[in-house]
């Protein structure tokens, strides 16, 4: 129950970071931009923290950083704020085991089925609607 808390928590603080990060650029270039800036940058922010911690709690394993710390802060607030930071780690983890092909396999396959999943999504909606 814990853990469902710590993620509850930490969820809700990444979701209001992302919608101050969407806030931000709007301010910046308006909020019809025809790149995505604001969700580029809270994925690039996302991973590059989430490398910051995980390297933080492998190196600094002394400093007893406690299982719910790592969860509230990784999964709770960067999951709300980009879950892209875990499908890097993710990545970046089978890189590091030297599983290339399985990476690439990886990578390609999430970006381009999840982009599949969203227009058969809406395209379901269409036709129910």
């Amino acid at each position: 129950m814990q853990s469902i808390l710590l993620v509850f928590f930490g969820a809700g603080i990444g979701g209001v970071l992302r919608l101050f990060t969407y806030q931000i650029w709007a301010r910046w270039i308006g909020p019809n931009a025809n790149f995505p800036y604001a969700t580029f940058t809270a994925n690039v922010i996302g991973s590059f923290v989430m490398g910051v911690l995980i390297a933080w709690f492998a190196f600094r394993s002394h400093l007893s950083w406690s299982a719910p710390t790592r969860i509230f802060m990784t999964t709770g607030i960067l999951g709300g704020y980009t879950t892209f930071s875990t499908f890097s780690l993710d990545a970046g983890l089978l890189i590091e085991k030297h599983e290339m092909g399985i990476a690439a396999v990886y990578v390609l396959t999430s970006v381009v089925i999840s982009i599949a999943a969203l227009f058969a999504g809406m395209a379901l909606v269409r036709t129910i609607s």
